[in-house]
């Protein structure tokens, strides 16, 4: 069996992470998906999600391609995760391309290209200007 992981903060979901998880979840025989908590994200961007990290966690297990999925607490462990969860292979979008090159020695790592004219970012910019 093989394990895919790939991790994320998923706010204000959209179709460029439901496209990464479904070719996520097209590279092997199960999917586990690690949600950043709200803590951790405050500590990478200095500022909260919109939402919370339960209900991002809700959302993200009630897609049909994810078979597991935990709390990402700490950047720094994410050589744990990989080992935890037994993962073959990691999965991130491009925008983090060369970053977890670091972990080859023990996954098989995939950058696919985001979802062209979506992000996170611009969802948010867009609903501030209206």
């Amino acid at each position: 069996m093989t394990i895919v992981i790939t991790f994320g903060t998923y706010d204000l979901f959209h179709i460029g992470h439901l496209n990464i998880i479904k070719r996520a979840a097209s590279l092997g025989d199960y999917l586990i998906v690690g949600i950043s908590t709200d803590k951790l994200n405050f500590k990478k961007k200095n500022k909260n999600p919109i939402i919370n990290q339960n209900d991002r966690k809700t959302i993200i297990e009630s897609i049909k391609y994810v078979d597991e999925t935990f709390f990402e607490e700490s950047l720094e462990e994410k050589r744990e995760y990989l080992l935890k969860y037994k993962a073959d292979i990691l999965v991130m979008g491009d925008d983090w391309k060369g970053k977890f090159d670091c972990f080859k020695d023990i996954v098989k790592v995939v950058y696919f290209e985001r979802t062209k004219d979506i992000s996170t970012t611009d969802l948010k910019k867009i609903i501030k200007e209206n």
